[in-house]
């Protein structure tokens, strides 16, 4: 077991081999993945999934409603989700994607939206699982339901008008989780239709940066220095921002990791704002 592991933000591997039978413990296989990683999520959890992991299917459980990829889905939707994965009040909840830290973050910022902080990201996935010799299975988990009180924290998203104000204003650092080819406007987005370049005045901080090789997120006092180098300004509150509100939640949690608790992420991210031509963007580097 690591000093660093807290069960609010994030985990390693032998804290969760230690717990895995507690009755009260449940765990999400979140994986996500872009349309050029041709990977299929669901397809992998059922070759191979940590004991007792339930999938969590980031594009289902989202406002089908929107015309934006998985925005955050209505309360109610969300509880009843849950609920249908016996994932309640007094649960403890772990949450790993089969890249290592790419896509879970989503899910742990999407749990702090609906008022649920008792959840943590498995710090390097499932290959840092399989890595350290722990066993996955094929077998999938009893559920029984489980009732969930849910308090939607609106302090923790931004829609495109708080955003735009915000860039206007300048009161807010907003930060940018893309590659930093994209974010100066030099690689085409991976959905049609988008625009090159980034919200003026927003800084970059390239998800992977967050990260060491193995897929496990560097310490805090590691993260405060990718943020700082990348001109960031801690004391302001912060907005986070990608290509659709994935990678962003990463951002947030190291945010969360280093003590910083203003931020807020934009979940409509590029895949709004790099779709209407009335907003303004900006090219080149911040």
């Amino acid at each position: 077991m690591s000093a660093a592991d807290d069960p609010k933000t994030l985990v390693g591997t032998d804290w969760l081999a230690a717990h895995l039978k507690d009755p009260d413990l449940r765990i999400f296989d979140a994986s996500w993945y872009l349309p050029d990683m041709q990977r299929d999520p669901k397809a992998e959890y059922e070759k191979a999934h940590i004991p007792g992991a339930r999938f969590f299917d980031i594009d289902e459980i989202s406002d089908l409603r929107s015309e934006l990829p998985h925005m955050a889905p209505p309360v109610e939707k969300f509880m009843s989700r849950m609920r249908a994965m016996g994932v309640g009040d007094g649960h403890q909840v772990v949450v790993y994607d089969g890249m290592g830290l790419f896509s879970a973050a989503r899910v742990w910022w999407l749990f702090r939206l609906m008022g649920q902080t008792n959840i943590a990201v498995l710090d390097g996935g499932l290959p840092k699982w399989i890595a350290d010799g722990h066993k996955t299975t094929t077998v999938p988990p009893t559920i029984r339901d489980r009732h969930m009180t849910v308090q939607r924290r609106d302090d923790l998203v931004r829609d495109v008008t708080e955003v735009a104000r915000a860039a206007k204003l300048g009161d807010h650092e907003i930060i940018d989780a893309r590659s930093p080819a994209r974010f100066r406007g030099e690689a085409d987005e991976p959905r049609e239709g988008m625009r090159k370049g980034h919200i003026p005045g927003s800084k970059n901080v390239h998800y992977q940066d967050l990260l060491n090789a193995d897929g496990t997120m560097k310490p805090p006092t590691a993260l405060r220095t990718v943020f700082m180098d990348a001109g960031v300004d801690l004391r302001k509150p912060a907005i986070t921002t990608c290509g659709s509100g994935v990678t962003a939640a990463i951002l947030a949690l190291a945010l969360e990791r280093i003590g910083k608790t203003d931020y807020s992420l934009y979940d409509g991210s590029w895949s709004e704002w790099g779709m209407y031509a009335d907003l303004p963007i900006a090219t080149g580097a911040a």
